[in-house]
C-alpha cells in the first residue's frame, strides 16, 4: 500500500516538474498533478509486470521498504507522471 502511494504522490511531482520544465507541456496545476498521479501509478503497476515487483514496491511489506525499493518506486512514479504529461501535453497541443 505504502508503494501505491509513493507512486502516486511522485508521479504528481514528476507531472509538475515535466510541465515547468518544458513550457509548451504545461496543462497547469491541476491537469499536471491528474495526469501525474495516473501515470505514476501507471509506471509501478507496469514496473512491477515487467518482473521488478521489489522496485515497484509489490513484493511484500519486507522488500518494499527498503532505500532500493523506495527509491525505486520514486522513480517509477515520477518517470511515470512524466512521461503521461508529455504524452497530455503533446495531445492537447495538437487538438487546438
Amino acid at each position: 500500500m505504502e508503494g501505491l502511494i509513493l507512486n502516486l504522490v511522485s508521479g504528481a511531482v514528476g507531472g509538475n516538474v515535466v510541465g515547468r520544465l518544458i513550457g509548451s507541456l504545461n496543462q497547469g496545476t491541476v491537469i499536471n498533478s491528474i495526469a501525474g498521479i495516473l501515470g505514476g501509478g501507471l509506471g509501478g503497476s507496469i514496473l512491477g509486470m515487467l518482473g521488478a515487483p521489489d522496485m515497484a514496491g509489490m513484493a511484500g511489506d519486507a522488500a518494499g521498504m527498503d532505500i532500493g525499493a523506495l527509491l525505486g518506486q520514486v522513480a517509477s512514479g515520477g518517470v511515470g507522471g512524466g512521461v503521461l504529461l508529455a504524452i497530455v501535453g503533446f495531445v492537447r497541443s495538437k487538438m487546438g
